[in-house]
């Protein structure tokens, strides 16, 4: 069965849903009734993996609230633990949503990426050079818009 998002032809089970009901291999870190983790084969750094809810939601926009706060926990969580475990020096969370923003797979995911000073276990570099300001009347300008759309 096929359904669109308007960026997306989904096929279901998602590889993420058939992870979920182990069709597909995966890696296991934690599960609970409403999330998984699990390492994924693409990693930006050592010990980089994903947290999904078991419940399929294309994206950040659709996933229902309970679903969104149990999987932010469980990354939380994670995060934590690979300070003490992989000895990160720190560790970035990130969603992507929608393909302008590098979303590929069309089931919400946080990638929970241990950061390390040794390149060697960290291959993921800064998208947009820091420090680089905007004019303020540009700044103002995405503020009021934002702002009177909620």
């Amino acid at each position: 069965m096929s359904e669109t998002n308007g960026e997306y032809e989904l096929e279901e089970p998602c590889v993420f849903c058939a992870i979920v009901a182990g069709t597909v291999p995966s890696m296991k870190v934690a599960e609970d009734e409403a999330t998984l983790a699990f390492m994924t084969t693409d990693p930006g750094s050592d010990g980089h993996l994903l947290v999904i809810p078991k419940r399929h939601s294309v994206d950040l926009q659709s996933i229902p609230t309970d679903d969104l706060v149990a999987s932010t926990l469980v990354a939380q969580r994670i995060a934590k633990v690979m300070r003490a475990q992989l000895g990160a020096e720190g560790v970035n969370l990130l969603n992507s949503c929608g393909a302008a923003a590098w979303q590929t797979i069309p089931h919400f995911h946080w990638h929970v990426i241990p950061r390390y000073h040794d390149k060697t276990r960290d291959r993921l570099k800064m998208p947009f050079p820091p420090g680089s300001s905007s004019s303020l009347d540009a700044i103002a300008r995405y503020a009021g818009g934002l702002a009177a759309g909620l």
